[in-house]
């Protein structure tokens, strides 16, 4: 996939405004009403389209700037693939910004005369949220999810008709599924296209409405879906599951499910990317003498070799013991974080050890060894700044 800056001919510092502008130049230019249907200009529309929608969102955005496509999710395993946007999206987005048919005939110098009625609409996309754990991140699951949809009704078999009839015509618009309205002002008169109220822009009617679902051609129900979930996803990532949301008005195909990814938090771990980051509390002797530690991982826990002479802030690192990356290969690391404590109670022989120990002890350095010769104080900062 090309860069979505160079695809829409825009500066990384465009304004939400030059995007748009230069999207709606491009997919006139290649929108397939004007192409005649070839696929070439199809995917030159699905990809300047896709640009404007990821580039016109501030957030997602934001996580392209950082990360790239790669950031966006995009073509994982999944019944639709993980986050993707084929053809039909690209219509949907233009049609949501730029006025559906009516304005796009307009667009395009005239409206096209449109014979018989319009196809029955698709059913809406439904949006779930599903929450994994870390350890779900790290080995990717299967989810079974209960959805309320929109299903086919069972006495009309989605017709809509009580007599099972087929919709006629509508008499208001000829079956185009709009009207076109005259306004006088000032200015002089101006033509809007509007949908047909009578038809509901659909250009057909139900001439006796089954009385189970009025006319709608569904009914509420339940229906459980299954949903694979790859390793490494974020709470950015979302899986469109193709086909399996809700049935459109009399018979219309069915929409899609969105599931939102939702990772639940670790109060243990902070998430960086691939890597977890952990912070392990240690005593004094334990810094100064080295040490074996417990320490929880995503997958358990494992034994961690303190070296002795380890200073607060310092970091050791699991290989990994993180998280994978997404469509990547291995895993990332956990970064454990040394914090030497310090008591605010001593017993009396706690006391009497440490006054011992400092009569003994050496003036700490100027700087610490083995890092790049930073000052004590700098060091102290950068812990409290990585915190």
């Amino acid at each position: 996939m090309a860069d979505y800056y160079e695809l829409l001919g825009v500066s990384k510092g465009a304004s939400t405004d030059d995007i748009k502008k230069a999207y709606r130049k491009l997919a006139l230019k290649y929108h397939p009403d004007r192409n005649k249907g070839s696929k070439k200009t199809e995917e030159q529309f699905k990809q300047v389209t896709e640009a404007y929608q990821i580039l016109s969102d501030s957030e997602k955005r934001s996580i392209y700037d950082r990360y790239g496509d790669q950031g966006l999710s995009r073509g994982a395993a999944g019944t639709g693939g993980f986050g993707g946007f084929d053809f039909s999206d690209a219509l949907e987005v233009f049609m949501r910004d730029f006025g559906g048919f009516g304005g796009l005939d307009d667009l395009f110098g005239g409206r096209q005369q449109r014979g018989g009625p319009r196809s029955a609409p698709q059913g809406q996309t439904i949006k779930v949220r599903v929450g994994v754990s870390l350890h779900e991140v790290v080995t990717g699951v299967v989810k079974t999810l209960k959805v309320a949809i929109l299903d086919s009704c069972e006495r009309c078999s989605g017709s809509g008709s009580a007599d099972g009839a087929k919709p006629t015509l509508c008499a208001t618009c000829g079956g185009a599924g709009e009207v076109r309205q005259a306004q006088r002002t000032v200015f002089g008169q101006f033509i809007s296209v509007v949908p047909c109220r009578a038809c509901g822009g659909e250009g057909r009617v139900i001439e006796r409405p089954c009385l189970v679902c009025h006319g709608e051609g569904r009914a509420r129900s339940e229906r459980a879906i299954k949903v694979e979930i790859p390793p490494g996803v974020t709470s950015e990532n979302f899986i469109t599951m193709r086909a399996e949301g809700n049935v459109g008005p009399r018979g219309g195909p069915r929409g899609d499910v969105l599931v939102l990814i939702e990772v639940e938090e670790d109060a243990r771990f902070v998430r960086d990317g691939p890597h977890l980051r952990y912070e392990l509390p240690i005593t004094f002797s334990q810094a100064a003498l080295g040490d074996e530690a417990e320490v929880p991982t995503v997958d358990g826990t494992v034994r961690l070799t303190i070296p002795k002479g380890i200073q607060s802030g310092d970091i050791l690192r699991l290989r990994g013991q993180g998280l994978p990356e997404l469509h990547g290969r291995g895993r990332g690391d956990q970064l454990v974080r040394i914090l030497v404590w310090t008591p605010d109670r001593l017993t009396p022989e706690q006391e009497e050890a440490i006054r011992t120990l400092r009569d003994l002890e050496d003036p700490p350095p100027e700087k610490i060894r083995g890092d790049s010769g930073r000052s004590i104080w700098s060091r102290v900062k950068e812990a409290f700044t990585q915190a």
